[in-house]
């Protein structure tokens, strides 16, 4: 097997990908951003690609998003779930906060450590990086363009940083949700505690329309975990879904939802059906249950059979 992931190396994506049986032994490469990585899966230059869809605190990953719904079709078969912490790294000659006057930082790590940013370095003017282990390489370099980074405490490890604080995250215990995603190929079986998702266009935009297509899912007892709205780029109010939910689509009720999706937006794209990383199985009531489907398709051919 052959990896991409977002890098550089020492990434949150990169610890992710390490959770994969066989990974850390496989070859990994690391992609400049989430569409390079997806890229190289599309093309074959590799097996599959680990990137990151959603923060316990700043929600999905509009890049990953995005870059999934369109261009070739791809499939998601394993997620990961990684604890996110800190640290706040310098290049050499910074020594305290009141130094620091550019730091650096994914968008997303920013967020989750703005709060301690203004409260602790409020001078600084914050520029984006690629991901955190870039803002922190780029420390390193022979002339770097930034005082300090927040990042990964790994890297910081790894690349023999300075490390001038730890723990810098707003929320402690957030988590960022991964995903491992390859060509479109065997679903994995189900494992009881599954997920699936989903890309869901709009078909018009009408009153009722969302609501017709969220009654799919109502009417056969299959629960949402995460819904989001982003937009087509076709022009203003133009949006498509990306939706996860509880179950496989080897269970009768979420095949009948997605039967039901079908008819009524024709475009959608099926992510994959996969073993979510935590979580409980599911309540099913007994109407929603596959005996009970299987069941009712026994006696509509029965009614059919006296054609």
């Amino acid at each position: 097997m052959k990896y991409a992931y977002l890098g550089p190396a020492g990434t949150f994506t990169e610890s992710a990908l390490l959770q994969v049986p066989g990974a850390p032994d496989a070859q990994r490469i690391p992609a400049a951003n989430v569409n390079v990585a997806l890229a190289m899966v599309r093309d074959g230059s590799v097996d599959a690609a680990m990137v990151p869809i959603e923060n316990s605190v700043e929600g999905g990953v509009s890049a990953t998003l995005d870059a999934i719904a369109q261009g070739q079709a791809l499939q998601i078969v394993a997620e990961i779930l990684v604890p996110i912490t800190f640290v706040l790294a310098t290049r050499p000659g910074i020594d305290s906060l009141d130094q620091i006057k550019l730091i650096s930082t994914h968008g997303h790590a920013w967020a989750q450590c703005r709060l301690w940013a203004e409260a602790n370095i409020p001078g600084a003017v914050f520029t984006p990086a690629s991901s955190t282990a870039a803002a922190a390489v780029a420390l390193i370099e022979d002339d770097p363009q930034h005082d300090a980074a927040i990042c990964n405490p790994l890297v910081a490890e790894e690349r023999g940083l300075n490390v001038l604080v730890r723990g810098v995250e707003d929320n402690i215990g957030a988590v960022t949700r991964f995903i491992l995603v390859t060509r479109p190929g065997r679903i994995p079986a189900p494992s009881g505690v599954d997920k699936s998702t989903l890309i869901l266009p709009l078909p018009e935009d009408r009153p009722g329309a969302l609501m017709e297509l969220l009654e799919q899912f109502t009417a056969r007892g299959v629960n949402l975990s995460r819904i989001e709205s982003r937009p087509t780029g076709e022009g203003l109010g133009q949006y498509f879904f990306s939706v996860d939910f509880e179950g496989h689509v080897a269970d009768e009720r979420v095949a009948a939802a997605l039967s039901g999706l079908h008819r009524l937006s024709p475009e959608l794209r099926f992510l994959g059906s996969y073993p979510a990383a935590q979580g409980v199985e599911p309540f099913v009531d007994t109407h929603n249950s596959d005996a009970a489907f299987s069941d009712a398709r026994t006696w509509v051919q029965s009614l059919r059979d006296r054609l």
